[in-house]
C-alpha cells in the first residue's frame, strides 16, 4: 500500500482531535456533560484595555487546564494573576473538576504557581536550550474542602 504525508486541510485538525477523543473515551468514559468547556477570564482596566487574562478549559474527565495566564507587565505584582488563577480554580471547581494543571518555563512563573499550591510533577529540561519546563498540578477538591471548612469556621454559608 503507498502513502503520503501532506499538510492538513480545512476540517481536517477537527477530523484527527474527533477520533482522538473518540478512542480516549472508548477507554476511559467522560465524566462531565460537556467535553470541552472554556473558563477563560479577562481582566480590564478603566480605559477597557485588556491589562491580564486566562486561557483555561475543562475536558473529559472533570480536570482543567490552564493554558495560558498573562498580566501586563505594569500590573505585575498587584495580585491580578492570583485572583485570576482563583477565578478559573472556582469555576473549574463549581463545575465538578478535582484536579488541574498548567506548564510554566523556569523565566515566567514557576514561583507563582507554587506561591498559589501548585507543585511540580515533571520537568522537560533544556527546553528551550539552556531552560527548563515545568509541568506543575494542584488537587480542587483539597481546595474546596479547605475552602469549606474555612467557611464553616467563619460562620459564612
Amino acid at each position: 500500500m503507498n502513502y503520503k504525508t501532506e499538510n492538513l486541510r480545512r476540517g481536517d485538525a477537527d477530523y484527527i482531535l474527533d477520533r482522538l477523543v473518540e478512542y480516549n473515551l472508548s477507554q476511559v468514559p467522560a465524566r462531565q456533560d460537556i467535553l470541552y468547556e472554556r473558563l477563560d477570564k479577562k481582566i480590564s482596566g478603566e480605559d477597557g484595555r485588556i491589562i491580564a487574562g486566562c486561557i483555561a478549559r475543562t475536558y473529559c474527565w472533570n480536570v482543567a487546564c490552564v493554558d495560558i495566564l498573562w498580566v501586563d507587565g505594569e500590573y505585575r505584582g498587584k495580585g491580578l494573576g492570583s485572583a485570576l488563577l482563583a477565578e478559573i480554580e472556582n469555576s473549574a471547581s463549581k463545575k465538578g473538576c478535582y484536579l488541574i494543571h498548567v506548564d510554566t518555563f523556569d523565566f515566567q512563573a514557576k514561583g507563582f504557581y507554587e506561591k498559589q499550591g501548585y507543585r511540580v510533577f515533571g520537568v522537560l529540561e533544556d527546553c528551550p536550550k539552556g531552560h527548563s519546563r515545568y509541568y506543575m498540578k494542584k488537587d480542587l477538591q483539597q481546595r474546596c474542602d479547605s475552602y469549606s471548612v474555612n467557611n464553616k469556621n467563619s460562620g459564612e454559608k
